[in-house]
């Protein structure tokens, strides 16, 4: 299973919900996978923490090879980085895609990601981070990926970038991958007693918008997950938001 998640604003949790999907997975004994392709590294330093300074292995040496036509090689350890959790590992984000993006746009080569992927045979989950914008990097991962989930940060801003958000989507599915599938809205920071939230929750799940029933609180406890570089199953299995996105997970598995 390829997994995207996207949104085209910023700030609404992708790397979080991202990586702690991812292990939560890995924690159940799934081989997990996570592509940070937001220049950023959000994820990266998540899973990393410290660690990704000294990292020799980023996704900009897989883009180096894709631009200097070279095969992928037998096995994806060439470009991977086990973390320090069991069955997790991370393909790290790098400063330098930014400057990469320009000529692996003019080169048309936003199908190499997926075909990389085709050749990962010994994971059994993959979870692809995804920069703030629709760009060349967002475009390879919903080209790349089986199905795609949507994080929704409570408040109008993230309502009204939604409708163009799934224009985009479909706009991929038509064109570059029509197995494709969202999986559904992921609503983030949300509050049950403040009256904003419940009520943009009910009017998407009016308009038909596919929101999850599997919600995720407004928690300090994330920002502690961030800092000390562990995702929420590590730093307090017994926490509330550690539930919810058991719960969530639980919703997204086969």
């Amino acid at each position: 299973m390829r997994r995207v998640v996207f949104n085209q604003k910023g700030g609404v949790g992708k790397s979080t919900i991202a990586c702690n999907l991812a292990a939560i997975g890995a924690a159940r004994g799934r081989r997990t996978l996570v592509i940070d392709l937001d220049p950023q590294a959000n994820a990266s330093r998540y899973l990393l923490g410290n660690v990704l300074e000294q990292q020799k292995k980023t996704l900009a040496h897989f883009f180096d090879d894709i631009l200097a036509h070279k095969l992928f090689p037998e096995k994806p350890d060439t470009y991977i980085v086990t973390t320090r959790f069991p069955n997790l590992s991370v393909m790290p984000s790098d400063p330098r895609l930014e400057d990469l993006q320009v000529k692996l746009e003019s080169r048309y080569k936003m199908y190499k990601l997926r075909e990389a992927l085709d050749t990962f045979k010994e994971f059994d989950e993959i979870f692809i981070d995804t920069p703030p914008a629709l760009n060349f990097f967002t475009r390879s991962a919903l080209i790349a990926a089986d199905t795609c989930l949507i994080p929704f940060d409570c408040d109008d801003f993230s309502r009204r970038a939604l409708y163009t958000l799934m224009d985009s989507v479909r706009e991929i599915q038509a064109d570059h991958n029509r197995a494709l599938r969202i999986e559904g809205i992921v609503v983030n920071h949300y509050q049950a007693r403040a009256n904003l939230p419940v009520r943009l929750v009910e009017e998407l799940r009016s308009e038909g918008l596919p929101i999850l029933d599997a919600f995720l609180s407004a928690s300090i406890k994330i920002r502690e997950s961030h800092a000390q570089a562990l995702p929420m199953v590590y730093l307090d299995v017994r926490h509330k938001l550690t539930r919810e996105f058991e719960a969530l997970y639980k919703l997204l598995s086969p």
